[in-house]
This record gives structure tokens, C-alpha cells and sequence, in this order.
């Protein structure tokens, strides 16, 4: 199971929990924070010392690991680490697109076919 689907299925609340972990810990590995340092949520990015660069680093490693994408223009937009992890929360909330198109009523699943048997 992937850290997107354990997430997934997860309550809301523990889910936002387990994504500021990740944020954070992501973070704090790239501004080199001792992990007993606190990092405030409500401040900006660039304002805790992150380039555009090592921002975009951040969004691939959470891409990787969430296996989700994130588009470069939701971090200016989200720009900060509670703020991303609001967004992040609200995203992993949904079924992945695949999942749902696979629930949706009268979609079929590749490779599956169905007869009319009556």
C-alpha cells in the first residue's frame, strides 16, 4: 500500500496531521533545521529561506511520495506550509481520478468486459 492511499484512508483530521509531518519534515531536511527546532506554518516560504529552487524541490519529493501531481503555480498560490497542507489535505480527500472514474456509475473498467446475460 502507498503513502497516498494509506492517507486516503485516513480520517480527515489524522490525514492533515500525517501531511504537516511530511511537509515539515521535508522542509526542515531542505532549510537544514534541527528537527527539535520549531518551524512556524503561517509564515511564507521565501520568508524561512526557501528559493524558488529548493521549493520546487519540495514539490517533486511530495509528487514522489504523495504520488499525486502538484502544479509549480499551487505553491506561490499556497504560500505557506499550513496553507499547503490545507490544499494537500483537500486533494488526497477525493479518490485518485482513476479510482473515480472507475466508480463513477456506467463506467466500465479497462479490460473488463460485461455481457448481457438476462
Amino acid at each position: 500500500m502507498n503513502t497516498s492511499r494509506n492517507l486516503r484512508e485516513m480520517s480527515r483530521r489524522e490525514r492533515r496531521d500525517a501531511l504537516e509531518d511530511l511537509v515539515v519534515a521535508y522542509l526542515k531536511e531542505i532549510l537544514l533545521i534541527d528537527d527539535a527546532e520549531e518551524l512556524p506554518l503561517d509564515q511564507g516560504y521565501f520568508d524561512l529561506g526557501l528559493t524558488s529552487l529548493r521549493l520546487n524541490d519540495v514539490r517533486s519529493r511530495l509528487e514522489e511520495s504523495l504520488d499525486i501531481d502538484i502544479d509549480a503555480t499551487i505553491l506561490f498560490g499556497q504560500p505557506t506550509v499550513e496553507q499547503l497542507v490545507a490544499y494537500l489535505t483537500d486533494v488526497l480527500s477525493t479518490p485518485p481520478p482513476a479510482e473515480s472514474a472507475a466508480r463513477a456509475p456506467g463506467s466500465r473498467i479497462p479490460g473488463k468486459e460485461t455481457s448481457d446475460v438476462g
